[in-house]
């Protein structure tokens, strides 16, 4: 889930930076900290929007630049435990599908996937049911729910997110309109 909400953050500028201390340049300076990082209370921070208020300036002994704190907001993913989310499919392994959920890829294992056995497609890097002639790909739309959640702040590569889509209303976009449109035809 997408969030606007208000930080509080120490930035360093550097001496060539000192004669022009202001909003834009530390908005950038806390951009170029800031975005991509993961924290386990606001999530990955997308982007810093605004800085409200810049604080006074802190030396540090033996360090060339000035220490502000800067009240800031910014827009954060915060992914919750058994949201629904849609994502596109960015990889296919042999185990499942890395689905890109906004700014993180969320793992949506193969028995997770559907009640069919699904079989790995090495060359065509795909997942294809053999019954029902499904086959889920890269770039793929999909609908899933977080199941599990570990986030990793000091490295949020390493930050992992598990999906099912088994449930009614769940899977793949294609797969979804197909099932409302046999609910039509039946009349349900």
């Amino acid at each position: 889930m997408y969030k606007r909400v208000r930080l509080k953050d120490t930035v360093e500028v550097p001496p060539e930076h000192l004669a022009d201390v202001s909003p834009e340049l530390v908005k950038q300076l806390l951009q170029d900290k800031l975005e991509g990082r993961m924290d386990e209370q606001v999530g990955s921070v997308v982007t810093v929007t605004k800085v409200h208020d810049i604080g006074d300036g802190a030396v540090i002994p033996n360090r060339p630049g000035v220490y502000y704190e800067a009240d800031f907001d910014a827009i954060t993913f915060d992914p919750q435990m058994q949201e629904v989310v849609d994502g596109e499919v960015v990889e296919v392994v042999n185990f499942g599908a890395f689905v890109g959920i906004g700014p993180v890829d969320g793992l949506l294992h193969v028995s997770q996937i559907s009640d069919e056995y699904l079989a790995f497609d090495d060359e065509n890097q795909q997942l294809a049911s053999r019954d029902s002639n499904r086959v889920l790909g890269v770039g793929d739309a999909v609908r899933a729910r977080i199941v599990t959640k570990s986030i990793d702040e000091r490295n949020p590569r390493d930050s992992k997110i598990g999906l099912t889509a088994k449930q009614v209303g769940l899977g793949k976009h294609g797969w979804l309109e197909e099932e409302r449109q046999k609910r039509a035809a039946s009349g349900d």
